[in-house]
């Protein structure tokens, strides 16, 4: 069997992959938090890790990803009250457009996608658990751990405690009996959610989360725990922390993968800074193929300079390779040369250039490479749509002469309500409505609703 070789954060160097049970490979990813729309810096673990798992199971019979949604906390307590609705129809509204953005982008379904939410049971058995064996502790209706009392932490980030505390915005509280202690339980108002527990009404803490529903679908020890590189400290390694002390044992998981920053004029893109681009925003004006494609020009690990002319250049890439394998199907085994790539350490700027050196002999008439490339566009997550759809999706939506093909996908069709959105947007209630009848003529009927266009198939 090939090796895999990933860098392990926790190791801090290139090793070799080898699964607990190559039977059955375990790996978690961190989900996002439901108060948004994500943005290109969210999508990027998104792209990068279903990568991964694409490339695990074409050397392991099975393969459990799960990915994780936090639909409690406090970020999306604040947003529903800004925008005056419930938290209920806030998550439900933010989880759904998650979901078509994940869609949109050619991600496959994790396995299991667990929420917070659903969950409270497995985290307060844990917290007892961490209570009993005296790594937690009771404080004005709170529960924190006590960093001091677990002697490996800073195990995943390398720095001393003195170290993680002073460069993170650790909250300082009355209630602590040291700055960098976490809460794993707090307090809820009545206006808030908030259940049950030993310790009074009250709500999770973010990282507790994580550690009990990777432990139920995955078990106390699993393979792979990946996530972005701002997570390592203090989300990470407090996960580390709290799940090694719960479950007595050494290691959370064997390999720790994190992906490198998206950045905006050479600064981290996040919400804080206002510096950000949603993937709904992009989709109105780009296909989601070609934004995966730009998010794996990088090398995952390096940080990524995202423009808008980044996705024109992705989108032209694509066109380029989408007219090589003009009809071919996957048919057999992916490219040897870019599956060896992908094997060390995720190299998708390389498996990327030997597909356009495939696409190039394939468009000077070597089919066995026009095969090639076809066949490994699977493990890639790109070259999913026929040559004909790709070109033809390319022209604006406003053509009366284009003819949809009535295979369309549900890609397709987001898509087009995507542009249907924007064209009513700037009030062009001409082109929103051809859309429409050009999606009613492939029986799909379109239902606007209250900040939402939903469709089904007649």
């Amino acid at each position: 069997m090939n090796n895999i070789n990933l860098y392990n954060t926790l190791e801090r160097k290139l090793m070799v992959f080898n699964p607990i049970d190559s039977s059955n490979v375990r790996m978690y990813a961190c989900g996002p938090t439901v108060y948004d729309y994500i943005h290109i810096g969210n999508a990027r673990p998104l792209v990068v890790f279903d990568v991964l798992v694409r490339i695990l199971r074409t050397l392991y019979p099975k393969v459990t990803y799960v990915r994780n949604i936090t639909d409690i906390d406090d970020k999306i307590n604040n947003r529903a009250l800004e925008k005056s609705i419930s938290i209920s129809d806030l998550t439900k509204e933010t989880i759904k457009n998650f979901h078509i953005d994940c869609k949109s982008l050619g991600n496959l379904k994790p396995d299991v996608e667990p929420k917070a939410t659903d969950h409270i049971d497995e985290i307060i058995d844990m917290i007892k658990k961490l209570i009993s064996s005296g790594f937690a502790y009771i404080s004005s209706g709170h529960v924190l751990f006590s960093v001091v009392k677990y002697k490996k932490y800073g195990v995943l980030s390398g720095r001393s405690l003195d170290d993680m505390i002073s460069g993170s915005r650790v909250e300082v509280a009355g209630y602590k009996q040291n700055p960098g202690d976490f809460v794993l339980w707090k307090p809820s108002l009545e206006s808030l959610p908030g259940w049950d527990s030993p310790w009074g009404r009250g709500r999770p803490g973010w990282h507790i989360e994580c550690s009990a529903m990777s432990k139920k679908y995955l078990g106390n020890q699993f393979d792979i725990h990946a996530g972005g590189l701002d997570l390592i400290f203090p989300h990470h390694e407090n996960e580390i922390a709290q799940s090694c002390c719960a479950n007595n044992s050494d290691v959370m998981a064997n390999f720790w993968l994190h992906n490198g920053y998206v950045t905006s004029d050479g600064e981290k893109m996040s919400k804080s800074l206002g510096n950000f681009t949603t993937i709904n925003k992009l989709l109105l004006d780009f296909d989601g193929e070609s934004i995966r494609y730009a998010l794996l020009q990088g090398h995952y690990r390096a940080p990524l300079s995202f423009s808008g002319k980044t996705l024109t250049e992705a989108k032209k890439s694509l066109s380029r390779l989408y007219r090589s394998v003009d009809g071919f199907e996957i048919n057999g085994d992916p490219d040897q040369e870019i599956m060896e790539y992908l094997y060390q350490d995720l190299n998708t700027p390389k498996a990327l250039a030997r597909a356009h050196y495939l696409a190039e002999q394939a468009n000077k008439g070597s089919k066995e490479c026009g095969q090639q490339l076809k066949n490994s566009s699977k493990v890639l997550g790109i070259l999913s749509l026929s040559t004909n759809i790709w070109f033809k999706y390319g022209k604006d939506v406003e053509d009366n002469n284009q003819n949809l093909d009535v295979n369309i996908s549900d890609g397709e069709i987001n898509k087009l309500i995507l542009k249907r959105k924007k064209a009513k947007d700037n009030r062009d209630f001409h082109e929103a409505d051809l859309i429409r009848e050009k999606l009613l003529e492939l029986n799909i009927i379109l239902e606007d609703k209250p900040g939402i266009t939903t469709w089904r198939k007649s």
